[in-house]
């Protein structure tokens, strides 16, 4: 059996190899699209969830606070009341950032000395920290002015101090590439795989298949490995740019991204390989992974926050493999994320790949029959 599928395999990485826009497709496309993503991707914001940690209580820092729960680009979502939640809500992206307010805060107000307050910020999205800091530092601009008119003070009242966890430069690049290495990940797996059953049949060597001892596990599975193999290359290269080229920090274990890379690939070639079984021309297959990539792309959480969509389409990505291991790979570059860290983001995949795999087994016997 294995001696088979092995065999097709070979075939498979043959057809790839001899063909001169199969292999552009693979090698010209994703190093042409990282650059373009990389330098030029921007994003909006649309909503800052913030949480307070007001040690002080009195009025000042209570208009300081009604300034933000006030502001139509942030929400108060948690009032904390220990240091140590900070770190909470935070890791769990409870909260983009935290206002912490001193116990001091109002005495130095009246004593005339400048009063700080500690905005702590989560980085990992530079882009939204970057506009969500802009907002939150007009919101101190205008205390201060209208403390100063009331109190008649020459300096400015209060200081702002900024901390941003896991990207403390608030490099956009650092955001973009890790998202990047998924998204060229699963569009060279998508035209390998979609593509190879519909090139066999318009060729007319789809047909000499059926009449081998192969059988039709055994064809999924020789269709599979080429891809698989490809975009662990693929994934390995683009890592290894991310790192070196664009000095994107590494924080994780590279065992742990190899297993989320492996897991969303089975994803990836299940999508792929049903896109293929359904296909009887390449237009088609090309068409299909047209329609699957596009959405998965936009409801990956790349460029828009998910949190931000709408209620329904919040529950539409929870079916798109990009959605967990866009969380896997950037929270492994940037968190240091460990593999027990990332189990919620394990399991979705394997069930989607899984799901996958089968329906298309069921499809190449359906169709083969």
């Amino acid at each position: 059996m294995w001696q088979r599928i092995f065999a097709l395999a070979i075939k498979e990485f043959q057809a790839l190899l001899r063909d001169p826009k199969a292999r552009f497709v693979i090698i010209g496309p994703p190093l042409i699209q990282l650059l373009i993503f990389s330098f030029a991707a921007t994003f909006d914001l649309n909503h800052v969830p913030i949480a307070i940690y007001n040690q002080d209580g009195g009025q000042a820092a209570q208009s300081l606070v009604s300034r933000f729960s006030g502001s139509q680009h942030f929400e108060i979502v948690d009032n904390l009341t220990r240091e140590s939640d900070i770190k909470r809500v935070i890791d769990h992206r409870d909260a983009l950032m935290v206002l912490t307010i001193g116990p001091r805060f109002e005495q130095d107000l009246l004593s005339g000395k400048p009063a700080t307050a500690q905005l702590i910020i989560d980085g990992r999205n530079s882009n939204t920290a970057a506009i969500a800091l802009s907002y939150a530092s007009g919101i101190v601009s205008d205390f201060n002015t209208d403390w100063q008119q009331t109190h008649h003070l020459r300096a400015p009242p209060s200081v702002i101090i900024t901390r941003a966890w896991f990207n403390p430069n608030l490099e956009s690049r650092w955001f973009i590439v890790p998202g990047v290495v998924a998204i060229l990940m699963l569009v060279v797996v998508m035209v390998v795989t979609a593509l190879s059953v519909a090139r066999e049949r318009e060729q007319g060597t789809f047909d000499q298949l059926l009449v081998t001892p192969l059988h039709p596990t055994e064809i999924l599975i020789g269709k599979a490995i080429p891809g698989f193999v490809i975009g662990m290359i693929e994934g390995s290269v683009t890592i290894a740019l991310a790192a070196q080229a664009f000095g994107v920090p590494f924080e994780g274990q590279l065992a742990t991204l190899y297993v989320g890379m492996g897991v969303f690939l089975l994803s990836a070639i299940g999508v792929g390989l049903m896109i293929s079984a359904l296909a009887t021309t390449l237009q088609q297959a090309v068409l299909g992974v047209f329609l699957f990539l596009v959405p998965a792309i936009i409801l990956s959480g790349f460029a828009t926050p998910i949190a931000n969509m709408p209620g329904f389409v919040q529950d539409l990505t929870l079916i798109n493999p990009m959605r967990y291991f866009m969380v896997i790979v950037r929270g492994i570059f940037l968190e240091g994320s460990s593999f027990n860290s990332l189990i919620n983001q394990f399991w979705p995949l394997a069930v989607i790949g899984l799901t996958t795999l089968a329906f298309a087994g069921w499809l190449f016997r359906h169709r083969m029959n």
